[in-house]
């Protein structure tokens, strides 16, 4: 039996092939399996102001972060150089002096 993937509309687990579309019994969305591919590789991060980020650049932490698992702190306004994004529960891979890898979330930054 093949998975199939969740509605995007209300994130339902119960969708339903129906001929040659996708169903949800829940919230009635209908959509084209090749629809949903081409939508999930054209997401587009955006910083706290809107900007649009990519892979390379140069970011600032606009709020004081707590480091999970650890004492330390993230101070606003480090600069994170040569990020890279993913399509995770956290947007940002990055490695930070004196702190190491981390994960970040693009609502806390801003592009410089």
């Amino acid at each position: 039996m093949s998975q199939l993937p969740a509605c995007p509309e209300c994130s339902s687990g119960y969708t339903y092939e129906d001929d040659n579309i996708l169903a949800c019994p829940d919230c009635a969305h209908e959509w084209s399996p090749n629809e949903l591919e081409a939508t999930n590789s054209d997401k587009v991060y955006r910083d706290a102001n809107g900007n649009e980020l990519q892979n390379g650049d140069t970011v600032v932490v606009i709020k004081d972060l707590k480091v999970k698992g650890s004492s330390l702190v993230l101070k606003v306004g480090t600069k994170v150089k040569n990020i890279r994004l993913v399509d995770a529960d956290h947007d940002i891979d990055c490695k930070i002096d004196g702190i190491g890898s981390m994960k970040l979330k693009t609502e806390f930054v801003k592009k410089v």
